[in-house]
């Protein structure tokens, strides 16, 4: 992490890259989160999390191919826990997510998102036995209160009384949170017991989700309603699709890997919650207002990433 040099001291330039990939990654998703938040209108979060899935398997293979990563050498634990991760995180918290936000909205779903932080820590400092220090902790708790300063914010036009399955919402958010934090933590394990590249920990993750995503889709329950929508017909859906996916999905989790292999479960999943922080400057881009509250989480969350960064 460091190197002492003639009584100076170096950091290395590989000391934070778990940290720049997860906000980098956090950032990407913000962009998907947009795109995504316009595509849900028309296509149900089963189908949607299958489309983007499917797309970014596609980019990765291509991307393993360029690169030439042919021989992973995976032993079947890490492979068994890699898809285990993706099922948990991506096929079922993904999903959860997608139908949080048609009952709730991204403003309160990404509130109760940020419950996956602290549940990844604890559960990291359960099973890896990662116990991070007193500054780390300051600078969680102080991430998390800048999202939810940011988040929390009332959004001008909206009504509450509009939402009648407020809990079904609530109960779909906590879901995708704890599987959020669940496959966090067995990415992380993974990684701790093989030399795994986070390119093909992204694609196993996204195979298994997209596998069970298709045996999902063969239930009867309201299948027909899941899986009605025209998607091919129309191309700026396919090409919103293709981008969202590109940025959300394929470099997103190949980066999200790479921050779970190079830092700390819980600060991983700490960063890689920031995404509400960068859809501020989406919104002024879109010609909307931004509070000066809505700047002040901002500022806090900052500091907080400073905590995890500095004095980790």
């Amino acid at each position: 992490m460091y190197i002492i040099f003639n009584n100076y001291l170096i950091i290395s330039p590989h000391a934070w890259s778990g940290e720049v990939a997860a906000l980098s990654a956090a950032c990407l998703w913000a962009v998907a989160s947009v795109i995504y938040g316009l595509l849900g209108q028309r296509i149900g979060p089963r189908q949607l999390n299958l489309i983007k899935g499917v797309i970014a398997i596609a980019l990765l293979v291509i991307t393993i191919l360029i690169k030439g990563e042919f021989s992973p050498n995976l032993s079947p634990m890490p492979v068994f826990l890699l898809s285990l991760s993706g099922v948990v995180g991506i096929g079922l918290g993904d999903t959860a997510f997608l139908a949080g936000i048609n009952y709730l909205g991204a403003r309160r779903v990404l509130l109760i998102g940020t419950l996956a932080p602290p549940l990844t820590a604890i559960a990291a400092m359960m099973i890896l036995q990662e116990h991070l220090n007193i500054s780390a902790w300051c600078g969680i708790l102080l991430t998390i209160l800048g999202v939810a300063w940011v988040v929390t914010e009332r959004v001008p036009g909206t009504d509450d009384a509009n939402s009648t399955h407020i809990w079904q919402g609530v109960g779909f958010s906590l879901l995708a949170a704890i599987a959020n934090a669940i496959g966090t933590v067995i990415s992380r394990v993974a990684f701790t017991t093989a030399g795994v590249t986070p390119l093909w920990a992204a694609l196993l993750r996204l195979s298994a989700a997209v596998l069970i995503l298709l045996i999902w889709a063969w239930f009867p329950i309201r299948q027909q309603t899941a899986f009605s929508y025209p998607y091919w017909q129309s191309w700026r859906i396919i090409l919103a699709s293709i981008l969202a996916a590109f940025c959300g999905t394929y470099l997103g989790i190949w980066l999200q890997q790479t921050a779970i292999k190079l830092t700390a479960a819980g600060i991983a999943s700490t960063l890689l919650q920031t995404s509400p922080l960068f859809v501020i400057p989406i919104a002024i881009l879109m010609g909307e207002k931004v509070s000066w509250r809505a700047i002040a989480g901002v500022i806090i969350a900052i500091v907080g990433i400073g905590l995890l960064f500095y004095l980790k």
